[in-house]
C-alpha cells in the first residue's frame, strides 16, 4: 500500500499471532516448496494439479491418486448453492464423485459469482464434471410469486407437480439416461433447503420412472 497506516495495530491479537506464525513457518518458502508442503500434508488438494507429477515422488504421488474419490454405486444427487462458496460447491461435487451436473434452473443466471451458466459450466469442466442445462424442468418466471413461508412454497410446488412435470416427461427421461450412462449426476438449483426447491419434486418424479432403481441423495 502507498499510505503509511499501520494496519497491524487494528487487528485482533489472535490474528496478529496467526500472521506471525505463517510468516515464520512459510515466509521463506518459494512456490515449489509451498506446493510440495501442501500436497504432502493435504493430498486431496492435489488431485487436479498439473504440477504434482513434477513435485512429488512416485510414492508421494500415489497418495494423491488414493485421495481421488472413486465410487461405483449409481446415485442421483441434488445440490443447491445458496449460502456456500463456489469452492465449497465444487468440492461437494468432487468428494461425491459427481460426473455430470444438470442445471435445472429455468434461467441459469445468478448475481452470485460463479453460478451463471457460462461460468459454472467452465468451472465444472476445469474439475472434470460435465455440465448440462435443461431449462424446461425449471420453474418459469411467470409462475413465481412472493414466497414468504413454507405454505407459499408448497402451493408453488403443487402447481409444479400438477402442471410442469406432466409436460416435461422427455426431459425427465433424458436425465434418467444421463444417470444410467454416467452413474453419478447431480441436479442443481439455488435453494439450500431441499423443501424450498423444485429439484426435490423433480428428483421424486424421476424416481417414479420405469427403470429407476438407484439412490437419491441431497448434498
Amino acid at each position: 500500500l502507498i499510505d503509511k497506516t499501520d494496519y497491524i495495530k487494528d487487528l485482533k491479537s489472535v490474528d496478529v499471532m496467526s500472521i506471525k506464525y505463517i510468516k515464520h513457518h512459510f515466509g521463506s518458502l518459494n512456490a515449489h516448496d509451498l506446493m510440495r508442503h501442501t500436497y504432502l500434508n493435504f493430498p486431496y488438494w492435489a488431485i487436479n494439479s498439473k504440477k504434482a507429477k513434477d513435485i512429488l515422488s512416485a510414492d508421494e504421488l500415489q497418495k494423491v491418486k488414493d485421495s481421488i474419490p472413486d465410487r461405483s454405486d449409481i446415485v442421483l444427487y441434488t445440490i443447491g448453492y445458496e449460502g456456500i462458496s463456489l469452492e465449497e460447491y465444487l468440492n461437494r461435487l468432487i468428494r461425491n464423485d459427481v460426473k455430470v451436473l444438470v442445471d435445472v434452473r429455468a434461467n441459469a443466471l445468478s448475481m452470485k459469482y460463479g453460478f451463471s451458466k457460462s461460468q459454472l459450466s467452465r468451472f465444472c469442466e476445469n474439475v472434470g464434471v460435465m455440465y448440462f442445462h435443461i431449462p424446461d424442468v425449471g420453474i418459469q418466471s411467470d409462475q413465481r410469486r412472493e414466497l414468504n413461508n413454507q405454505k407459499d412454497y408448497d402451493e408453488l410446488f403443487l402447481t409444479y407437480r400438477n402442471e410442469n412435470l406432466l409436460k416435461t416427461s422427455q426431459s425427465q427421461h433424458q436425465i434418467l439416461s444421463l444417470l444410467k450412462q454416467h452413474k453419478r449426476i447431480a441436479l442443481t438449483c439455488f435453494e439450500a433447503d431441499i423443501c424450498q426447491c423444485h429439484r426435490k419434486h423433480l428428483a421424486e418424479a424421476i424416481e417414479r420412472l420405469d427403470g429407476f432403481e438407484y439412490n437419491v441423495k441431497h448434498i
